[in-house]
């Protein structure tokens, strides 16, 4: 193997170590808060975001956060605003969420697009378990929602 071989297998490697490194974080507001321009109350305003938008965290500081809404704008929100539930929002035009996770399930219930859902538990696969604010609980394909 030449140099040029060993080299790039060598930073395929680090390259594969450092994948975990990379798996996306989200947080929910705890409730309707201000994201801003910089990471200061001094900064300006940009918009509001409802409780339990989840929300993507792309840097942390000590006291504030940079964010990433579903339509990909980037903003920082105060970390006290953030929650460490994990909620995600539907973005299919209508999302069947069923009793156990695989396709064949009966419907535990359907959101439209919008609606906000409690993540409950870890991934299966393709599917997430979710819980709506009124109870529900079933599981979602997770091609169908933001924020997980």
């Amino acid at each position: 193997m030449n140099a040029a071989a060993l080299r790039c297998a060598g930073l395929l490697i680090v390259a594969a170590m450092c994948a975990p490194a990379l798996a996306l974080d989200y947080r929910a507001a705890a409730a309707p808060a201000i994201l801003y321009d910089t990471p200061s109350a001094k900064g300006k305003p940009l918009f509001v975001v409802s409780a339990e938008t989840p929300l993507e965290v792309v840097v942390t500081l000590e006291k504030w956060v940079k964010v990433r809404d579903r339509a990909g704008n980037l903003a920082w929100i105060a970390r006290s605003d953030l929650s460490d539930r994990q909620t995600v929002v539907v973005t299919a035009e209508r999302a069947s969420i069923l009793q156990r996770a695989e396709d064949s399930a009966p419907a535990s219930f359907e959101a439209v697009r919008g609606v906000i859902l409690n993540v409950s538990g870890p991934a299966t696969g393709s599917w997430l378990p979710v819980r709506h604010a009124d109870g529900e609980s079933g599981f979602v394909r997770r091609i169908d929602i933001w924020g997980r």
